[in-house]
């Protein structure tokens, strides 16, 4: 874990951006495609740390950008190239652009200044969406990844962020994956090789200090 001092400057709110992860209600909600999935986010309270820092993003002035994997009816643009895909589309509960799946999930609040990024393809939040550009134009130096899942998302969006340049926090409290002893052998394993792995009590620790306003 960080020193509280390293965390704090990684985290200046001027300079961060929050990332939420398919925090949507056909992943993470009631009547999630992918139920076991939606459990663990729910028992384990990964989703109600993603929604008090989302909150306690909001406060502290740090732009909060969600990431949301949809498809369209006709299934026009997705990816066939892969099995998670293939059984993707065979779902009960598919995320199709307009429906309530595709809408951020409770108890997460999405305020008038955060961003909303869709996709239609791929597995990352980040590589071939817009991510990239408005995290630059936001003049982000930080990213702080949460939501699901910790077994393809996750890694993919911390990995990307990393390529990019940024710095990477990622509290282990706030994600979540399946099975539910997944979840802490990939933060050992791999993503603590790239990005700092702290909690969601420390980060909002360290937005609770005075801080300058956020540019717009």
């Amino acid at each position: 874990m960080p020193s509280y001092e390293q965390l704090v400057e990684q985290l200046d709110p001027a300079t961060t951006v929050l990332l939420t992860v398919e925090c949507q209600q056909g992943v993470v909600g009631p009547d999630s495609a992918l139920p076991e999935l939606a459990e663990e986010a729910r028992s384990s309270g990964a989703l109600v740390r993603v929604a008090r820092l989302v909150a306690g993003a909001h406060d502290a002035g740090v732009q909060v950008l969600h990431a949301v994997a949809q498809r369209r009816p006709d299934g026009r643009g997705a990816g066939h190239n892969a099995r998670l895909f293939r059984a993707a589309a065979r779902l009960p509960v598919q995320q199709l652009t307009g429906t309530t799946a595709v809408r951020v999930a409770e108890p997460i609040e999405v305020a008038d200044e955060d961003l909303v990024v869709r996709r239609l393809h791929g597995l990352s939040p980040l590589s071939g969406t817009d991510v990239p550009a408005l995290l630059r134009n936001l003049g982000c130096r930080t990213l702080l990844v949460t939501g699901v899942s910790a077994n393809v998302a996750i890694p993919n969006a911390v990995f990307d962020a990393v390529n990019l340049g940024h710095t990477v926090v990622v509290p282990s409290d706030a994600i979540a994956g399946v099975p539910s002893d997944y979840t802490p052998a990939m933060i050992r394993n791999t993503l603590a090789l790239v990005a700092t792995i702290t909690t969601t009590d420390a980060v909002l620790t360290c937005w609770k200090r005075p801080r300058r306003v956020r540019r717009g």
